[in-house]
């Protein structure tokens, strides 16, 4: 078999070092634009990718002799998995390589909510000292709810070892997953005794849009938010209305409907968003380390080499 690799976004070189010793000619070019991909992609049987652009039929049909893609990242909601699938292509993820990252951050996300800790910054830095209108949440004795238990929810319940927290944790399409870090439970359990809710599911059709005014409604407590998944999951919308309501104490959000500029601040809600102090914000980096960087490309290169071709 020809082995061709084309690499169009910026990976660690661990990836590339691998591919070659592999067999594989490796054409690395991070800055290739999505219609020179379609030009050339019918030369090559891999394809590597970041968050470039969509892996969608159209590129799919540009690519006859594609025996795989390798996406360096958490999920595959990028790529055509249906169009790919029919055509008998590999698809590999590298979930593993920023679940640390994913789960620290989503901690950082909760302390730094609970504590005030952007808007106490922001105080003392433009001459306010206010330690009453600054008190905080202590982290020990909460419950915690996790939504979807796979890697990064995982992550995020081991990394609440130490806090004296419970932990539960639903996911719709898993069962008798309960460990040392996590209690399975349902759903209903998850709205009536959590504190704090963290989300950690993949884009799909049915989790499209999945936390919404209905969604939020069945809380019993005020919660915390968490959601360093994919922003398409929450409607931000609803974050603002259950912040209005009472529902929610605060939103940590890594991630957004709309993303990047200009199009985020077009959103109709971000003015409403941005001026909100019970929302914390980050620019879709909860998994985005100098270590998982190496560490994507690494669980790739591995995934790559038990290809069975």
């Amino acid at each position: 078999m020809n082995k061709k690799l084309l690499i169009i976004d910026d990976l660690h070189p661990a990836f590339k070092e691998k591919a070659l010793s592999l067999g594989y000619e490796v054409d690395d070019r991070p800055t290739i634009t999505r219609a020179e991909t379609i030009q050339i992609l019918k030369d090559y049987t891999g394809l590597a990718v970041r968050t470039k652009f969509q892996i969608d039929k159209e590129v799919l049909e540009a690519a006859p002799t594609l025996k795989f893609i390798a996406r360096a990242g958490a999920g595959l909601d990028n790529i055509d998995i249906e169009e790919a699938q029919r055509k008998n292509i590999h698809l590999l993820a590298a979930n593993e390589g920023n679940m640390d990252a994913v789960g620290e951050h989503a901690i950082a996300l909760l302390l730094s909510l609970m504590n005030n800790l952007r808007m106490a910054d922001s105080q003392v830095r433009t001459g306010t000292w206010d330690r009453e209108g600054n008190r905080g949440y202590e982290l020990k004795g909460k419950t915690i709810g996790i939504i979807g238990y796979g890697f990064m929810g995982q992550s995020f319940a081991k990394k609440l070892t130490g806090f004296d927290v419970q932990v539960l944790a639903y996911d719709k399409y898993k069962t008798g997953f309960s460990d040392a870090f996590a209690t399975e439970v349902s759903m209903e359990e998850i709205v009536k005794r959590v504190d704090i809710l963290s989300i950690h599911i993949p884009l799909t059709r049915e989790t499209m849009g999945m936390v919404d005014d209905e969604y939020l409604f069945h809380f019993k407590k005020p919660i915390f938010f968490i959601n360093t998944a994919r922003g398409e999951i929450v409607k931000t919308r609803a974050i603002l209305n259950a912040i209005a309501q009472g529902k929610i104490i605060g939103a940590g959000l890594d991630v957004l409907e709309q993303e990047k500029f200009p199009g985020l601040a077009d959103a109709a809600w971000y003015p409403e968003l941005v001026a909100n102090d019970m929302v914390l914000l980050s620019p879709h980096i909860a998994g985005w380390t100098f270590d998982s960087y190496r560490k994507i490309s690494e669980v790739l290169a591995q995934k790559l080499s038990q290809l069975p071709f």
